[in-house]
């Protein structure tokens, strides 16, 4: 059980119940910032050591086995990492949209859009993983 759901389950006894959400809006708005910039920080790491760097000696078949290796690896977790974060933002924008809709459903446009804008995520991954692999 994660810290913020007990947080959650104390808050509903409490009578301050708006400031403590807004705080615990907060916490759960800095976590996902925080996951942002590590997820970045590896996308990056991981493509900058896979980048070519300028021979120091003569090329050798080693050395482009491991280029592969690196690349591959940078491939195959930008589209993991794309594919889960857009895995979340449909399954919580989706619940949200169907909701929306069973209110009001002339907003079945904007629903889709919103979904189909999480979606891209995946897609950009997925492209960034192609030019990955064309550096092979």
């Amino acid at each position: 059980m994660t810290v913020l759901t007990i947080l959650e389950r104390r808050s509903r006894g409490s009578g301050h119940r708006k400031g403590f959400m807004k705080k615990l809006t907060m916490m759960k708005l800095t976590c996902w910032i925080i996951g942002a910039v590590l997820a970045g920080a590896v996308l990056w790491g991981t493509t900058a050591m896979a980048a070519e760097t300028q021979p120091v000696a003569a090329a050798t078949d080693q050395a482009s086995v491991y280029k592969m290796i690196g690349l591959s690896i940078a491939a195959a977790i930008s589209v993991g990492l794309s594919v889960l974060g857009a895995g979340h933002a449909v399954g919580r924008i989706g619940s949200a949209a169907v909701g929306m809709i069973a209110e009001k459903p002339e907003m079945l446009p904007k629903a889709i859009l919103f979904v189909a804008l999480g979606e891209g995520l995946a897609i950009l991954g997925f492209a960034f993983a192609m030019l990955l692999l064309q550096k092979m």
